[in-house]
């Protein structure tokens, strides 16, 4: 045999259904010899939201709700939710200036789509006192640490209050 590529057979032409359904029968059965189907996830279950679903777009949804993406919504509901959650992302910032900056971009895109009227429902979110809202991260840091310091028990060292409610840092280790 020669290698040269001319003297290989041209791919064959399907014409006919019948042919294109014979090809697709023989590659489905040498995977499944194989075993390339063996092992899949899902195996022996039942396919979700293929029967009683009169929404056209059940699998776009189901495939959001399952990959957990979000952000696709108008924007009323998107800051309605994130109204109700913005204490506890706010909580997870360590320093004032990261809450003032949150606090003033969540503002900011309540204002946008308050001024925007093209579509969606309308917002209700009301925008936020920057202050107010400082001031509570304050307390709630401050109730959280000294919830932390009273729970040591007797026989602990004592406890740095400036070094409770935060990781140390690895380049702190090496200053003292």
């Amino acid at each position: 045999m020669s290698e040269d590529p001319s003297d290989e057979e041209s791919p064959q032409r399907l014409n006919s259904l019948e042919d294109r359904n014979a090809v697709v029968e023989s590659a489905l059965d040498r995977a499944i010899k194989r075993g390339d189907f063996d092992d899949l996830p899902g195996l022996g279950k039942p396919l979700t939201g293929l029967h009683g679903s009169s929404d056209p777009d059940w699998w776009i949804k189901q495939k959001m709700d399952s990959e957990g993406i979000n952000g696709v919504a108008p924007a009323a509901f998107q800051l309605r939710k994130e109204n109700a959650v913005l204490e506890d992302t706010v909580d997870a910032f360590t320093e004032e200036s990261d809450v003032r900056d949150y606090l003033a971009g969540f503002n900011a895109r309540v204002r946008e789509a308050v001024m925007d009227l093209r579509e969606g429902p309308p917002v209700f979110t009301p925008p936020r006192d920057v202050e107010n809202e400082v001031a509570a991260w304050r307390r709630r840091r401050n109730a959280k640490k000294n919830d932390s310091v009273t729970e040591a028990e007797p026989g602990d060292q004592p406890v740095d209050p400036e070094s409770v409610g935060s990781p140390r840092r690895w380049w702190h280790r090496f200053r003292r």
